[in-house]
Order: structure tokens, then C-alpha cells, then sequence
């Protein structure tokens, strides 16, 4: 697929391919950005979406190869030539990655990570960069947050802290890589909004995403991604409303908001009592004093905006955190290892430098599971079983994303608290996994606590919700399913 180069255009890509031996991930993929258009990418989980942005950025891995050509503001360089585009990074050309935990520096504040932009690409002094970072924090609900490091916050917020560093830059190329993953409906809002903004300051941009609704809202082009190639083009509302081809139009038919609920499961003995719980973090208070009780075979779908304690209610339920009142009672005949965590950010559960087939093993001969089982479960989850010879910074967010799945239920846990366990996944491959969860979850018998930020999602999953409340009430409602 080529592209006709265009004089006014701030980005072409053409004939953009990427292979790592003799094997092709991405092939041919081409298009032409112009000041104020968009360009969504959509595609099932795997397919090179994220490789793509990081061609264009010059940031492949070493073993990755790139052809084609890129063109920035005029200037036309091969897409292998790395070195030529790294001077434009933050200044013409921004990425937003998919991973914000690997984006930040960890060692470091946020506030003046954000400040270091306006310092050294705006020429500001420290005071006033220091201001200025503290003002767009608190316009992102960061207010509080700005003195904290990255893994003091939580996954939605790292997200818009990420999202303003970007931002800060004024690049008016922006790729954004899964910008609203972690982020509930109100922030998810104000992202687009933000990159709105970008287009209407005479920007371009760039979307990775598995959201059909936040690619209609952006609006522009759509590019439908399947095995590293594009099998549909067009306007996106066109192809939203009239899908030409059979895999856009599975994709469309995926979305939770067309799921049917899952059948209603038997509940059997508590597997963990919580008495009068509550946490909170200097003067943040995530949840006033609750009382929750979970039986095996139950499903719990937790909701509320980002920030506001569900993953930390998680912790202290598996007792990873202690309360800071009231206590927690774990089923006595269940063993230690039978209370199991999904966490949000996959690449931040793996050991970085061990193979993914590696991380499996060791956790199969932890659980005295046999080898044949952990292949049978990733075949369920359309893992090739090769990427295993991979390390996790090697594969994308939704291949880690199911091997954390297929490792997490190695242990064939009581307790399953699964934090956005599919926020990576595309609509098919996500209905795929909860499906298989599901499954897992009944056959063993166990209870599951599902944190999500799509109501359709909670919806279907759910037998009843744990609804938080904003963070000015912190109080956690039982409603009924």
C-alpha cells in the first residue's frame, strides 16, 4: 500500500515494512497526515500496530528491520535510518508509549520529570517550569500527585502524567500509543480532548488503539491491521458503519457492549472476609471503613474512577498491603498460594531479563503443574507458543497481557483479583480471554474480582459491583448486579 507524497503533509509514510530475520511482522503500510488530520489504527493485538510508531520514531529493537521511507515536515529519510529522526524526538515528533510505567523515570518525581520538558525544549527557567508543571498537573487531576514518584501512582494516573509530558513538548507530530487503557470515562474524555486540541493547534495525529469509540470521537482515517498488514482503509465512520471487510467487521461485532452476561455461577464458602477495612495514603483517603465478604464461585466487578483504590483494595485483600483499620480473614484450609493478582501493567509482573518460557516454567513446577497444561492453556489463548523464546520487552502489550493470564492460572487459584486484565487486547482476542478466564475461574471453582473501566465489561462478567466513588467521597457502595 503506497501513498502519494504530499508537499503540505507534516507526516508520509510510505511502503513502511518491518521483518526480524526472514519473517515479515509489517508490510507495506502506508499513508499521509496533513496539519489537523487524524489517523486511527485498529487492528488485532500483535499485529505490528505499536511496532509501526516506533518505526516512524526510529526506535526499533536492534533485530528489527525496517524499509520503506518516512517523511517529517518535508524532509524524506529511509525508515531504517534511525539516527536522522532522533534529533526531531519531543520537539517535531512525540510518542505517547504504550507502556507508561517503562516512560517514566522511576527514580524521579513527576513534577519535575514534567518541568524538565518546558526546561529544555522551551527554554524556561526553573522557576518557571517548575510553575508551569504544577499547573498542568492539577489541569490533569494531578494536583497532589506532582511530589510523588511513578510508583506511587496509580495506573490511570501514571497514564495522564505520561500523556502531559508528551503533550508538553508541542510536537506537532503525535503518536499516541493506547492513550486511554487505564483511564475511566471522565478522563478518557478529557484525552481526547486534549488531542482534539493538538489538531485544531494545526497538529497531527497518530492513534493506537483497541476503543472504537475513542477513534470515532478523534475522528479522521482508519487504518484495520490483521498478521502486519492493512486489510481496510477509509474514513472511520464510514468503515464503523459499513465494515467491508469480515475481520473489521468481527471486531465491531466484539465490542462488550454486544456481549450477553455470563451464566449465573454456584457460590459456595467464603474465601476471604473483610471487616471493617480502610486505607490511606498521607492525607488521600481511598476507601472509608467496608465490609466485603467473597464466596467461591463469585464474581465481583470493581468500578470507579482512576485513583480511587481499586487496585489497593486488591492488595489488601491478598495481603500484599496491610489495612490501616479493621482486619482481613483468609479461608484457613486455602493454601498461601491459592490468593493470586493479574496486575494492570504485564511488562511490570516479568522478570526482564529471563525468557517468557522461562517465567512459565518456573511457575509451573512452583504449582506442580504439568508442561502440557500451560501449552494447552496458551493455545486457548492464540499465543504461538515461539514468542515464549522472547523476553517480555520483546512481545506486544497484548501478547504479555494473555501470557500473564496463562502464568497467573498455573496456580489455579481461590482468589483471582484480575486488575484490567484485558485493557491491551483487541474486542476478539479480549472476548477470547474472558471466555477462558471464566472457564478457569468455574472449573476451579474460584472467586474473581474484576477491575475494569468498561461498564459493558463489569456488565457481563459481574454478579454484582463494588462501585468507588470519586475521590472526594471515598466510599466503596455494594450494588446489586
Amino acid at each position: 500500500m503506497t501513498t502519494p507524497l504530499k508537499s503540505d503533509a507534516l507526516l508520509v509514510v510510505e511502503g513502511l515494512g518491518i521483518q526480524v530475520g526472514g519473517k515479515r511482522l509489517l508490510r507495506d503500510i502506508g499513508f499521509s497526515l496533513r496539519p489537523g488530520e487524524a489517523l486511527t489504527l485498529v487492528g488485532e493485538s500483535g499485529a505490528g500496530k505499536s511496532l509501526l510508531a516506533q518505526a516512524i520514531m526510529g526506535n526499533l529493537p536492534p533485530a528489527l528491520q525496517a524499509t520503506g521511507q518516512i517523511t517529517l515536515d518535508g524532509t524524506t529519510t529511509r525508515a531504517q535510518d534511525a539516527a536522522a529522526r532522533r534529533a526531531l524526538w519531543g520537539r517535531k515528533l512525540a510518542l505517547l508509549p504504550q507502556e507508561p510505567s517503562l516512560a517514566l523515570n522511576p527514580l524521579a518525581r513527576v513534577a519535575p520529570q514534567l518541568a524538565e520538558v518546558y526546561r529544555l525544549l522551551h527554554q524556561q527557567p526553573p522557576s518557571a517550569a517548575s510553575a508551569q508543571a504544577e499547573q498542568v498537573l492539577g489541569a490533569a487531576g494531578l494536583g497532589g500527585a506532582g511530589s510523588h514518584y511513578p510508583w506511587q501512582l496509580s495506573g490511570g494516573m501514571a497514564q495522564r502524567a505520561v500523556a502531559a509530558i508528551t503533550l508538553a513538548g508541542g510536537a506537532p507530530v503525535l503518536m499516541v500509543d493506547e492513550p486511554t487503557k487505564g483511564l475511566d470515562a471522565h478522563w478518557r474524555g478529557r484525552m481526547v480532548e486534549l488531542f482534539r486540541g493538538v489538531l485544531k493547534a494545526g497538529g497531527c495525529l497518530l492513534t493506537i488503539t483497541h476503543d472504537m469509540h475513542v477513534a470515532q470521537a478523534l475522528g479522521g482515517q482508519v487504518i484495520v491491521l490483521r498478521h502486519g498488514q492493512a486489510v481496510e482503509q477509509g474514513d472511520i465512520h464510514t468503515v464503523a458503519a459499513a465494515p467491508q471487510h469480515a475481520f473489521t467487521r468481527q471486531l465491531l461485532l466484539a465490542d462488550p457492549a454486544r456481549w450477553l452476561p455470563f451464566a449465573e455461577p454456584t457460590l459456595g464458602e467464603p474465601v476471604v472476609q473483610a471487616h471493617g477495612i480502610s486505607k490511606a495514603y498521607g492525607a488521600q483517603k481511598l476507601f472509608a471503613p467496608l465490609d466485603l465478604e467473597l464466596h467461591s464461585g463469585e464474581r465481583i466487578a470493581v468500578q470507579g474512577p482512576s485513583g480511587t483504590g481499586k487496585s489497593t483494595l486488591g492488595n489488601v485483600l491478598l495481603g500484599l498491603v496491610a489495612p490501616d483499620a479493621g482486619r482481613v480473614e483468609r479461608s484457613a484450609r486455602l493454601r498461601p498460594h491459592a490468593f493470586q493478582k493479574l496486575y494492570q501493567d504485564p511488562v511490570g509482573s516479568f522478570a526482564p531479563h529471563i525468557s517468557l518460557a522461562q517465567s512459565l516454567r518456573d511457575a509451573a513446577r512452583l504449582h506442580r503443574c504439568d508442561w502440557k497444561a500451560v501449552q494447552q492453556r496458551l493455545a486457548q489463548l492464540r499465543v504461538p507458543e515461539d514468542l515464549l523464546a522472547r523476553r517480555p520487552d520483546q512481545v506486544s502489550g497484548g501478547e504479555l497481557q494473555r501470557i500473564a493470564l496463562a502464568r497467573v492460572l498455573v496456580a489455579q487459584p481461590a482468589l483471582l483479583f484480575a486488575d484490567e486484565p484485558t485493557s491491551r487486547l483487541d474486542p476478539i482476542t479480549q472476548q477470547e480471554a474472558i471466555q477462558v478466564l471464566l472457564h478457569a475461574v468455574q472449573d476451579n471453582g474460584a472467586a474473581l474480582m474484576l477491575v475494569t473501566h468498561d461498564p459493558h465489561l463489569a456488565a457481563a462478567v459481574g454478579t454484582r459491583t463494588l462501585d468507588f466513588a470519586s475521590s472526594d467521597q471515598p466510599t466503596a457502595a455494594m450494588l446489586a448486579a
